[in-house]
């Protein structure tokens, strides 16, 4: 050990410490349980929930779409011990229901999917029809399509007919469930069905409530609908909460956020008597085609089968952050190997910190892609981004470490490649900006992915090929402004974002700076050859 070396060794033991503690810290943080009162009272069913019969890794869209009995008998069978309900959407394929929910001792919701396409619906009624009459001791009511008249699949005059259709074929209560906004815009539905099911969803309002509010609207509507349609009952078909995905204005889903909500709703239902159903039994990553990360995550349990903690116990918005925190570990000891001990008293209480905070925003950045990621376009994306922020570690760790030949050559070897993983950086900010300012609704906030390369590559500014750098610039710094003023400023995800693209931007922009004050310094020099 040199004399140069051993001064270093005590601020870097005392910042390694620290550092090691704070990184823990931040990631009990955000798994920390909290504990919420229960949704019911132990061994008490709630009414009713969603269930869609899809494995985690089947899609409604499969060709040829294989139903497996023995998955549906074991999801019915983890229900009833939570539920006396469940209410289904689709017929077709789904025939084995009605036995497996008498076996369970459950009652169904029975839905047939009415949609656009005219004989995929008379099939749906059809056999709607004779599931009913043929299990009229398990289905307590039939509901006649889902949101079509939302998706502008029909009229509502033809929906109408489909209902009338219906109630003169079964002996059950017939109803339509839609959102509590198109039974307004349509009252020529309401004195069709026996009665309404409306669903009433906080965070996909077009004014979305935070979960402050949340409960509050939900009441406000269902006592409107109450005593607009009196004496015909009211079923909130729907109502939930997302446990991940993106923050639309002050509605940020969480686990915590989910649990809150949906006890905090049971426990009104219940005081006022109201009929629910909760949406959903099961998360449906299939969902995230159509409703990005969001829609995949509003089961009670996950995709697995695994309980989430939504209605009872302790809950947490990331239970498996000692994973998360190994990761961050992992990430942290490599970068510390390859810088080796510093020689400098500044390196040695600063490359704890300044790779530690790459370690964590690698590990969240791979996080957000497990919950984002659909298809193996969006896992290279992941991968490609998860490299550029390895790179960006280690050019951290090299310009902060030991000075061994090998760590220099690496170090100058980064030094001249670091204009192109800065154009890397402006390239990705520049995608992903523009997504969220033309094709926001579905996307997530990706500020994990770039924030560490932005930080490093503004501290330590590149030199990268003028034209390029001004065009990525331009489009990243453009895009601030109406992605913020579409979000809101009381959306935090969105205000993160808009701050990880001004690091983009001026990381660019003093790399601009320092390319002309290079042409500057050169050009001086020459003249003065010259002279």
């Amino acid at each position: 050990m040199t004399s140069r070396v051993r001064p270093t060794l005590l601020p870097f033991g005392i910042a390694c410490l620290f550092t090691l503690i704070a990184l823990s810290s931040f990631w009990y943080s955000l798994g920390r349980p909290v504990d919420l009162a229960d949704a019911s009272a132990p061994g008490a069913r709630l009414q009713c929930a969603s269930y869609s019969p899809f494995a985690k890794d089947q899609s409604p869209f499969d060709q040829p779409f294989e139903l497996r009995p023995e998955r549906i008998d074991a999801d019915l069978a983890l229900l009833a011990k939570r539920f006396g309900c469940v209410r289904t959407y689709s017929m077709i394929g789904l025939e084995a229901v009605p036995g497996l929910a008498r076996k369970h001792g459950l009652k169904l919701l029975m839905g047939a999917w009415v949609s656009a396409d005219p004989v995929q619906t008379r099939a749906e009624i059809d056999a709607l029809i004779a599931s009913a009459n043929a299990n009229r001791d398990v289905v307590d009511a039939v509901i006649v399509g889902n949101e079509v008249l939302l998706r502008k699949e029909t009229t509502a005059a033809r929906l109408v007919a489909l209902i009338e259709e219906v109630r003169a074929g079964v002996e059950v209560p017939v109803t339509y469930a839609d959102v509590w906004e198109f039974w307004l815009r349509h009252p020529e539905v309401a004195p069709a069905v026996d009665f309404l099911t409306i669903h009433l969803l906080p965070y996909w309002e077009d004014e979305p409530a935070g979960i402050e509010h949340a409960l509050r609207e939900v009441a406000e509507v269902r006592q409107v609908f109450g005593n607009r349609y009196a004496p015909k009952d009211i079923l909130i078909g729907e109502t939930g909460w997302p446990s991940e995905g993106r923050q639309r204005e002050t509605a940020v889903p969480s686990r915590v956020n989910q649990a809150r909500f949906i006890r905090d709703f049971v426990h009104l239902a219940e005081a006022n008597g109201w009929r629910y159903n909760l949406i959903e039994a099961f998360d449906q990553p299939w969902k995230r085609a159509s409703e990005g990360a969001v829609g995949g995550y509003w089961g009670l349990f996950d995709a697995d089968r695994q309980d989430k903690g939504i209605l009872a116990g302790p809950v947490s918005n990331l239970p498996g952050w000692p994973i998360w925190l190994t990761i961050s570990l992992v990430a942290w000891g490599g970068a510390l190997t390859i810088a080796g001990l510093p020689t400098r008293l500044r390196s040695a209480t600063l490359l704890p910190v300044a790779t530690a905070v790459g370690a964590a925003c690698m590990a969240l950045w791979l996080e957000l892609g497990v919950i984002t990621s659909r298809h193996l376009g969006e896992w290279l994306w992941t991968g490609a981004l998860l490299m550029l922020n390895a790179v960006a570690l280690a050019h951290v760790a090299l310009t902060l470490g030991s000075e061994s030949t090998w760590r220099r050559r690496a170090r100058a070897w980064l030094d001249a490649k670091a204009g192109l993983i800065l154009l890397a950086t402006g390239f990705a900010g520049a995608v992903m900006a523009l997504a969220l300012v033309f094709d926001a609704r579905y996307r997530s906030f990706p500020s994990a992915a770039l924030l560490f390369p932005a930080l490093v590559y503004l501290a330590r500014p590149a030199i990268a090929s003028r034209r390029e750098t001004t065009l990525l610039t331009a489009f990243v710094a453009a895009c601030i402004a109406p992605q913020l003023y579409q979000e809101g400023l009381e959306n935090g995800q969105a205000l993160g974002w808009a701050l990880v693209c001004l690091l983009v931007t001026l990381a660019l922009w003093r790399s601009l700076h320092q390319s002309k004050r290079q042409i500057a310094i050169a050009t001086t020099d020459i003249r003065n050859q010259t002279a």
